[in-house]
């Protein structure tokens, strides 16, 4: 499975959206250099399919890459289908996927603005094995356990 990078995202807050960039430094066992989420923690960058973003653009709201908050917007991957402990290559860094899914933050900006918050249902979450450099357009490869 395969597929590739649409947008990399940053905030300085938590419950932001997120800017698209282009592209980032990922740091091992950190996260996006810059990044309000960014840290010593299981949840150190989260993905997010635009095939999810499209199922809520079909219900008429004006929606792009970083509105629910992830760090980077894929496409072309079955997310939901990957496992916890599925290690996915994005340029020369390598992720390992800790968490599918997550709760929501009732108050956080994105349910206030959209009315609704995928991330909870459709977006995964990873820890940074390999840090480097990934950008818009990068290749995305899920590497076999």
């Amino acid at each position: 499975m395969a597929g590739k990078v649409v947008a990399v995202n940053v905030s300085e807050k938590k419950g932001t959206k997120k800017s698209n960039i282009g592209k980032a430094k990922i740091l091992k066992n950190f996260g996006l250099e810059g990044d309000a989420h960014a840290g010593n923690w299981h949840r150190q960058v989260s993905l997010l399919a635009q095939e999810s973003i499209e199922k809520m653009r079909s219900l008429g709201l004006v929606l792009s890459p970083g509105d629910f908050a992830e760090n980077i917007t894929t496409s072309g991957i079955d997310l939901l289908a990957l496992s916890v402990g599925t290690k996915i290559k994005i340029g020369n860094v390598l992720l390992e996927i800790t968490q599918k899914g997550k709760e929501c933050h009732l108050g956080c900006e994105i349910r206030k603005l959209v009315g609704d918050c995928i991330m909870p249902r459709e977006g995964i979450f990873a820890k940074v094995l390999e840090g480097g450099e990934i950008q818009v357009g990068d290749k995305i490869e899920v590497q076999e356990k």
